[in-house]
């Protein structure tokens, strides 16, 4: 694969003074997705990808392989209401996973099947909750990848939809009151109430009747005169007394916290709210358990976490007492009550990673004390801990890791046995594989962990590889099941995944020590990693390739303009890459508390020091890029992607392909089982390419 001729791209005369700083800006005119430039831009470099990547030796094998690894399908967690269940789960032959509710006497029925609402298979189901009783089922779908979030109610009994949709009701949660009649909601407000270029903010909290009008009934309860990025949640307790509303500006560590008894005057419509914890640099939840007292999960004093208890009429910070104290090692992630009266006494499970690797504890309820573990079947990712509302000896949690599909266990309290409750419903041969956590140390002496998977006893010496990393907003990178990743690994490649700082691996001080300021410590820390691969031999620069999107997509882009020489081959997928201007568009400001504003002087400096745009250099040899991402993509905005991309093809000095694969009707996230099959190809037999390894 050489360089390939580039279409051409106009460079823009554009040099703006920000902050006393000269900032060119020659493909502005590519932020314009409209335009008649554009779009002529867009479909020759269409042509450029197919012409180079479509002719790509392996790719119906690994197109074959990939979908029966993908055939293992997966199923959720149980959610339970009385003795009725809902769940997803995903066969070999679906596209995506479909909701069941499971009756009483066992027998399952669908309830919400994307394929069947749109056999394009470009509608998503995007979340869904029960009412307490279990008769009314609240959902969300999505079009085309927009992620906009479109609210219905189902009669369970019947099927049938009884009300929607509510539009606007992206990122926001439902919480019913007993009966089914009413739930609180979050909705953005309409476009034409909001400043222009403002529509996806501005969200509030509502208590909705079913089967009224939204637009002209909904109650309004929280968030008027509030920050515009704002993202509200809202929950009620099982028995309908109290309700708790979080307040957090965009993706912020932090949350405001209130708290009403909906016994009290004002009631469902009027809740006398009660601040929890307000202005508090900390994220704090809080659940009203069955015995009355309230659980407050928070990392305020404790940034790997704690679980403490207080008094819900008065739940003032001072009242707070410890149940389960911070671990100096390991994360507190969740936990569960089993408190039926078939136990000698009541139980709490807590879900901990412990350096990336999931594990359950179990407590006493009443003090906290540990008096043993839940056995999981590997060294893997535990799902979220369920329970059933009304108590009981059981627990439900799903499992997976690099060689397990995601499946379901299930916990009894009165034994302590742990069994499989329902397995991924496909037949697949995994290959043999091994997984070790290596520790390096990054530039700045911090101890840094990564998985490194390949086949068992593969060839010495260098082999292609893919470095994976993420390294923001908290979020972990665990093993999980992975068709991309195991498809590698069976070709005689060397994947590796590295737990960035910027990610929650090892708490809230881990993901602060990789934000604003300090996030070149993220990009510090991935070339740290790749320098450990080469050191330990097990790849050299001209056999390493690197991945990451979204988050991911920036560090790949510091990556390739940082260490252009230490990379071979580059998959930058939905790329934030223009950090002067990426507040301007998608939801970029709801992300300015984890990255910084360019609206502040100090804070622009910091996002100029490392915006990958802007540190394109002529006559580099850069790496062999390929830019994914995708039409309908409402959180970043696909012009990150296209101006860098024209930057790169102008300025690189090497021969190494610079590609740019646009994808329409699909979004930032969820895809159906075949389009997620052919970017996997694209992707792998391109890196495949790139790196000397035969598919």
């Amino acid at each position: 694969m050489s360089r390939p001729p580039y279409p051409p791209a106009q460079r823009q005369d554009i040099v703006e003074d920000v902050h006393g700083h000269k900032v060119a800006d020659p493909y502005r005119w590519l932020e314009d997705r409209e335009g008649g430039d554009t779009e002529a831009w867009l479909a020759a470099q269409d042509q450029l990808f197919h012409e180079t990547v479509d002719r790509l030796p392996g790719r119906d094998r690994l197109r074959g392989r990939l979908r029966e690894l993908l055939g293992a399908g997966s199923v959720g967690a149980p959610v339970w209401r009385g003795e009725r269940r809902f769940f997803t789960r995903r066969t070999a032959e679906q596209e995506h996973p479909v909701l069941y509710t499971a009756d009483p006497g066992g027998d399952e029925r669908v309830l919400v099947d994307p394929m069947a609402l749109d056999p394009d298979g470009t509608t998503t189901l995007d979340g869904w909750q029960p009412d307490k009783e279990g008769r009314r089922l609240a959902y969300k779908i999505s079009r085309g990848g927009d992620e906009e979030s479109l609210l219905y109610v189902m009669d369970v009994a019947t099927g049938e939809r009884i009300e929607g949709p509510i539009d606007r009701s992206r990122y926001g949660s439902v919480a019913w009151l007993p009966g089914g009649e009413a739930y609180y909601y979050v909705r953005r407000l309409a476009p034409g109430a909001v400043p222009g270029g403002e529509e996806q903010y501005h969200r509030r909290v509502y208590l909705h009747r079913v089967g009224t009008d939204p637009d002209a009934d909904d109650v309004l309860i929280f968030g008027e005169g509030m920050e515009k990025t704002n993202y509200y949640g809202a929950g009620v307790s099982r028995d309908g007394r109290w309700l708790t509303i979080s307040a957090s500006q965009g993706t912020a560590p932090r949350n405001d916290l209130w708290i009403a008894d909906l016994t009290a005057p004002g009631g469902a419509e009027r809740p006398a709210l009660r601040a929890v914890q307000e202005g508090v640099d900390a994220e704090t939840g809080l659940y009203v358990g069955r015995d009355g007292r309230a659980y407050v999960f928070t990392d305020r004093g404790a940034p790997r976490s704690r679980l403490c208890v207080t008094d819900p009429a008065d739940p003032s910070y001072e009242n707070w007492r410890d149940l389960i104290p911070q671990d100096p090692e390991a994360v507190l992630t969740d936990y569960a009550i089993l408190d039926g009266p078939e136990l000698d006494r009541p139980v709490l499970l807590a879900g901990w990673t412990r350096h990336a690797i999931s594990e359950i504890t179990v407590h006493d309820l009443a003090t906290g004390e540990r008096t043993g573990t839940v056995p999981t079947p590997g060294l893997g990712t535990i799902g979220g801990i369920v329970e059933r509302p009304e108590g009981g000896h059981e627990a439900w949690f799903g499992y997976t890791d690099n060689v397990t599909p995601g499946g379901v266990l299930r916990y009894d309290a009165r034994t302590g046995e742990v069994g499989v409750w329902e397995a991924a419903p496909g037949t697949v041969e995994v290959p043999e594989i091994e997984t070790r956590q290596v520790t390096y140390t990054s530039y700045d002496g911090t101890e840094v962990r990564m998985l490194v998977i390949s086949r068992p006893g593969a060839a010495s010496g260098p082999r292609p590889a893919i470095l994976y990393g993420y390294g923001g907003f908290n979020i972990p990178l665990t093993p999980a099941y992975s068709a991309s990743v195991l498809a590698w690994a069976e070709a005689g490649g060397v994947y590796a995944i590295a737990n960035l700082r910027g990610g929650s691996e090892e708490g809230e001080e881990w993901h602060r020590a990789g934000m604003r300021d300090r996030k070149q410590n993220v990009f510090d820390d991935f070339h740290a990693a790749a320098e450990r691969l080469i050191a330990d031999g097990l790849t050299a620069p001209d056999r390493l390739a690197i991945s990451g999107g979204s988050n991911g997509g920036l560090l790949m882009g510091a990556a390739l303009t940082q260490r252009p020489d230490l990379y071979r081959a580059v998959v930058c997928s939905a790329p934030l890459l223009d950090m002067v201007r990426y507040e301007r568009f998608g939801l970029g400001r709801t992300w300015n508390d984890e990255y910084g504003t360019a609206d502040d002087p100090e804070e622009f400096g910091w996002l100029l020091s490392y915006s990958p745009y802007h540190h394109v250099e002529k006559d580099v040899a850069y790496p062999a890029t390929l830019f994914t991402v995708f039409d309908s993509d409402t959180r970043v905005d696909p012009l990150h992607a296209r101006k860098m991309c024209a930057a790169l093809q102008h300025a690189t000095a090497g021969d190494a392909p610079i590609l740019l694969r646009n994808e329409a009707e699909v979004g930032h996230d969820a895809r159906s089982v075949s389009r997620s099959v052919g970017l996997m190809t694209d992707t792998l037999s391109f890196l495949a390419a790139q790196t000397g390894l035969a598919l």
